[in-house]
């Protein structure tokens, strides 16, 4: 546990993360308090919404940046005047996207988002240049439409001068990384989601990157969650007034990576489920799965923290109501989140179960026609009202859970006796209640934070304040206690 006097010293410090998801983001800052427990306050929130191009769908990047600043100004005056100075600061974003930097220091073009039609065919393409079992193999991360190696190879296709142009590839927190620091950098838990990072040599495949005809010298060495990066640049640490000592440190960036860290999990063995617009539920491992089994299961395994995998699957997750709500906000129903779980209560069994994980409802749009047309086709009852559609959503996300944690369990040959759910996805206890009824086991819902918790969590333990990520867990189970579901 942590000692006196490091509580002592990091009672009077402050660790920001800045945790950026594919529909918002937000500046938090976090500290021990003299008890040992783990203090977390926001700072900023601000939303990450898409935007068009033409016909491409991107992301703001410099509207991000913007709120990423504003809300690290505001932190380190908010930690000044408590007393509690700021001593780092870490990154963590979604997995998949990039940007690529020319030899001036600017990004090449705009930043695409993962949901954009460009990778579309791209799979099978890359399929006739290097088979799925040898990507599979050396990298054991799972088939998705948009993985950034298919984004890559789309580029190549309708844009070489921007591959020719480009010096450096960073996923999106390095990104910021780099905007804070001035220093290229790849973090290793991001990197491996590209399907182009070597699970089994803890590095980028040169073998795929040449056989698909991309630049091998754009890829920087990667650095290891807890690593540091680099201190503030001279500009933004006299306009922030910092710390001389205020470092950016390469935690575990991609946001999954950052939410299983924060698992309060109480053994070494354990399920877990990060809920939120995706839903990515698996186990922790020391070793990647890369058997046939897994391929054929289509489970990825990204790098985590300290050398372990996240064996785990993607799952669509509140994506679909997320563009529910949005298209009955476009048709005058305003509805909170809190009104529409009401509806599905009050909706009734309505008996209709849906794949969650149909193809259709990867893009944007009107998501409840999608699910009463995915009905008609496969002959099931056609949800007729609001709460119907939620009620259909919630039921049919439990049931993939259930689906996935036996696969998960038939992968590892462990029998997991809970289910820890982290995430913004907690918050819904429905979706707690009918998960736990589906997988027939408890479910342990919360923290909602995890993402941001396992970030700056990381930052304690590069500091000394946590010895490690045991120990990390316990302090964030004791701080943020669990709710259990039966």
């Amino acid at each position: 546990m942590v000692t006196a006097d490091k509580t002592e010293t990091s009672a009077h410090r402050t660790c920001l993360g800045v945790d950026l998801g594919a529909s918002s983001g937000r500046v938090m800052a976090a500290w021990l308090d003299a008890s040992g427990k783990l203090k977390l306050e926001e700072i900023h929130r601000f939303d990450n919404e898409p935007v068009h191009e033409g016909e491409t769908l991107c992301w703001d990047f410099d509207r991000l940046i913007d709120d990423i600043f504003k809300g690290l100004e505001m932190a380190f005056v908010m930690a000044r005047d408590a007393g509690r100075p700021v001593i780092s600061i870490g990154i963590d974003s979604w997995g998949v996207d990039f940007g690529l930097v020319d030899g001036d220091g600017h990004l090449t073009g705009p930043i695409v988002h993962y949901r954009d039609s460009r990778t579309n065919g791209c799979m099978e393409e890359v399929f006739d240049t290097v088979s799925r079992q040898e990507i599979f193999t050396r990298t054991g991360i799972q088939f998705l439409p948009f993985n950034t190696i298919y984004q890559l190879y789309a580029l190549k296709k309708s844009d070489p001068d921007q591959l020719q142009r480009a010096r450096h590839f960073m996923m999106i927190a390095d990104l910021v990384a780099w905007r804070l620091t001035g220093i290229i950098t790849n973090e290793r838990t991001n990197a491996s989601t590209t399907q182009l990072f070597d699970a089994n040599l803890g590095d980028w495949s040169t073998e795929l990157i040449t056989a698909l005809d991309l630049p091998t010298e754009i890829f920087s060495t990667t650095r290891q969650p807890g690593e540091s990066i680099g201190s503030l640049t001279d500009d933004l640490a006299r306009q922030w007034n910092a710390e001389p000592d205020v470092t950016v440190i390469a935690v575990a960036t991609h946001d999954t990576g950052s939410a299983v860290a924060a698992v309060p999990a109480t053994t070494d063995k354990f399920a877990y489920l990060s809920c939120g617009t995706w839903s990515l539920l698996g186990t922790e491992n020391q070793t990647p799965v890369l058997g046939n089994e897994a391929l054929d299961a289509n489970f990825t395994n990204e790098s985590g923290a300290y050398g372990s995998f996240r064996l785990l699957k993607n799952i669509m997750g509140l994506w679909i109501l997320q563009e529910c709500r949005r298209e009955w906000y476009r048709q005058g129903k305003h509805y909170h989140w809190p009104a529409l779980e009401r509806l599905a209560q009050e909706a009734g069994d309505c008996g209709t179960g849906i794949d969650v994980d149909d193809p259709r409802f990867l893009s944007p749009g009107d998501m409840p026609q999608r699910i009463r047309e995915l009905c008609t086709e496969r002959g099931l009852p056609v949800p007729a009202t609001d709460g119907a559609v939620v009620r259909c959503v919630l039921r049919s996300l439990a049931s993939r859970y259930s689906q996935v944690l036996a696969a998960t369990e038939n992968l590892t040959g462990e029998k997991y006796d809970s289910l820890y759910i982290v995430g913004g996805g907690v918050q819904n206890w429905l979706l707690c209640k009918w998960t736990a009824q589906a997988i027939k086991r408890p479910v342990w819902a919360g923290p909602a934070e995890a993402t941001v918790l396992g970030n700056v969590g990381l930052q304690m333990i590069s500091h000394g304040w946590i010895p490690d990520l045991p120990e990390l867990r316990k302090c964030i189970h004791k701080s943020f206690r669990p709710q259990r579901f039966t």
